[in-house]
């Protein structure tokens, strides 16, 4: 299993602006395949005690919405049931080489949290409950089959958390792993939140079908 480390900021943007191959639809869905599960942070803790063990529950959800939506709860373990992160994702293709993941917030979400447990969760919503996080999509590309890299797009991503300006997510994905390293920088582009030596290691634990 190839790993990227997200610290490689050089490796990274090299991937990407290679010569990208072609998606289409069925590239799609197997992104959205390789998204779904529950993923942990634990051995990465366990090797360095800079970061932390967190869980990541990422659920199909709306399968009769036109594309593909994800549900998305992010805790530290042991508090699984108080997200500090809580998302909607939706997958679309942007463009013949690029996958768009539009990032949404829900409202008044806190009374969600804990869908990723049901079946269809948030099946009752629409999309008029979701507020669409603007400039924050990640863009993906395909590097092989089962192998995408992407990030935010330079400093559209707003962010005011402790003083942030804006704020950058550089992500990879593959087969059972998923590599991701949010930060927040301030107006003067010094990093004010997020990991500072690389970015988040997630080993998926459990499939989803």
């Amino acid at each position: 299993m190839k790993k990227i480390y997200l610290s490689l900021l050089i490796g990274l943007f090299a991937l990407t602006s290679q010569a990208q191959e072609i998606v289409n639809q069925n590239d799609l869905k197997r992104l959205y395949n390789l998204m779904k599960g529950f993923y942990s942070s634990e051995a990465q803790s366990i090797a360095d005690s800079a970061f932390f063990d967190i869980r990541l529950k990422m659920v199909p959800m709306w399968q009769d919405y036109e594309g593909y939506w994800l549900y998305v709860e992010q805790a530290m373990a042991g508090s699984e049931d108080k997200p500090y992160r809580q998302r909607v994702y939706s997958l679309s293709i942007k463009d013949d080489t690029t996958i768009e993941s539009r990032v949404y917030t829900i409202k008044n979400g806190a009374q969600y949290y804990g869908e990723w447990k049901k079946y269809s969760p948030l099946q009752n919503l629409t999309l008029d409950s979701l507020e669409e996080r603007k400039g924050c999509s990640i863009l993906l590309h395909k590097i092989e089959r089962n192998y995408f890299v992407g990030s935010t797009f330079e400093k559209d991503c707003e962010s005011n958390l402790k003083g942030a300006s804006y704020a950058t997510s550089d992500v990879s994905i593959e087969y059972n792993q998923l590599n991701s390293w949010d930060r927040g920088f301030d107006s003067n582009d010094k990093q004010v939140w997020g990991a500072t030596k690389n970015g988040y290691q997630f080993i998926k634990y459990r499939y989803q079908y």
